[in-house]
């Protein structure tokens, strides 16, 4: 939507925290569960390349979750996107990524970057379980580090008792910050983890319950109606303009199962707002992809996990054969790449037969993990044929690669040139990384 069309006033907060572990995935879901029981309409966004915790939002808040990456997207991206998301809605809750200030190798793309580019306020979630007066030293900083961020409340987590938040309240009254709430230790509200972060949402034994759970608590303990107060209008979006990657095909078959869940809102909404048709398909139900399509896309996500079951999956095997034995362009990304390989080991050893149309071996029985911004360009064979700002994050180990083109040069975050990454043969392409935007 243009941007002179989206709703006046559309505001936002984003909900940060000093470092990873602090709890504010969990409050965030809170939140956005609390304030859709009160009756407000909320939406919500996710800083940085994730994406687990938007699947989370959106059975919070029962509305989609989209990243928004301060590395990767330029500010006239970020602004068309938050206004995107945030019309017709009450406010845009936006979830930070690890630390305020952590951004990728180069400094840049932190959630504060963010907050800067969009106008946000940012309400910063404190652990308070071993701490006290020294609290206050901690909010300083993070109110004095940097000016063009609005600290405008904190949430004091892990509290232990009413005496320890007599404590804290009384360090930082001469900061003149709200305490906008005060949540104590809730040790039933961890939330299960493995290798690449959250289990997933779809995953979850019992999500409602959980989600629930945290929204009683965060409605007794915070001030939702102070903080909604605290939402500030996001910054104007200027010209109109996304610089994201064109769609793969006029219709598009996109794999979408828990195998293969690691696909961006933001591209496929643009895909179809460019006109392309996209049509899902789930290989762990042994689902081909459409005939009609003129491109398949191959997400990433979890094969690894499921490496059995796409081996036997003959039906998406055949399907997928045929339309590259017609010069279908297909295309995967990390999970969706070893996917398109000749074979995958899992953690117990056993390799499994993938696809075989590309000269790629890879191996999670011994794990590495690569991580990381990277900036690709794309030397031939896919529709984007200019830079792209991509993500790669993976435990995969690499047997063999090799027999086929590459399919991108790289730098990293630094801009440090990098060996060439994926593989192309013929119609048939994919690399480890996540492409986000255009650079």
């Amino acid at each position: 939507m243009p941007a002179d069309t989206a709703k006046a006033g559309a505001k936002g907060v984003l909900i940060a925290a000093p470092s990873s572990g602090a709890g504010k995935t969990t409050l965030t879901l809170a939140l956005l569960r609390a304030l859709k029981s009160a009756g407000r309409s909320v939406v919500s966004a996710k800083s940085g390349p994730d994406y687990i915790d938007p699947k989370f939002h959106e059975a919070a808040s029962g509305t989609p979750c989209i990243n928004l990456d301060a590395w990767a997207m330029d500010p006239a991206t970020l602004q068309m996107l938050a206004h995107r998301q945030a019309d017709s809605h009450d406010v845009l809750v936006v979830e930070g990524a690890m630390g305020l200030f952590d951004g990728a190798a180069s400094g840049k793309g932190s959630a504060a970057d963010l907050a800067a580019t969009l106008h946000l306020p940012v309400i910063l979630v404190v652990d308070c379980g071993k701490q006290a007066q020294s609290v206050a030293a901690l909010v300083h900083g993070f109110q004095s580090f940097r000016p063009d961020i609005n600290l405008a409340g904190v949430i004091l987590n892990k509290v232990g008792s009413p005496r320890h938040e007599v404590m804290l309240r009384a360090a930082l009254a001469p900061l003149a910050v709200d305490v906008l709430g005060v949540l104590p230790r809730a040790q039933e509200l961890g939330l299960p983890e493995r290798h690449l972060g959250l289990v997933q949402a779809g995953e979850h034994p019992d999500l409602e319950a959980f989600l629930e759970k945290a929204s009683d608590l965060c409605t007794r303990n915070v001030d939702l109606n102070r903080l909604e107060t605290l939402a500030a209008p996001l910054s104007p979006a200027g010209d109109n303009r996304e610089n994201l990657p064109a769609p793969l095909g006029q219709c598009i078959a996109i794999a979408r199962d828990v195998a293969f869940a690691f696909s961006y809102p933001h591209l496929l909404d643009f895909w179809r707002r460019q006109g392309a048709r996209l049509e899902f398909f789930s290989p762990l139900a042994d689902e081909a992809p459409s005939p009609d399509a003129d491109a398949i896309f191959l997400p990433g996500g979890y094969p690894e996990l499921h490496a059995g079951m796409l081996a036997a999956a003959d039906r998406f095997k055949a399907g997928v054969l045929r339309a590259a034995s017609t010069g279908k362009l297909i295309y995967g990304e990390c999970g969706g790449y070893m996917a398109l390989g000749k074979g995958m080991v899992d953690a117990d050893g056993t390799r499994h037969e993938m696809l075989g149309l590309l000269p790629l071996e890879t191996s999670f029985q011994t794990r590495k993990r690569h991580l990381g911004y990277r900036k690709v360009m794309p030397l031939r064979g896919l529709p984007w044929q200019m830079p792209l700002s991509a993500h790669e994050f993976h435990y995969a180990s690499i047997m063999s690669e090799g027999g086929a083109e590459r399919l991108f040069s790289a730098e990293d975050a630094e801009g440090n040139e990098l060996a060439q990454m994926g593989l192309r043969a013929g119609s048939v392409m994919g690399s480890f990384a996540h492409v986000i935007a255009l650079a």
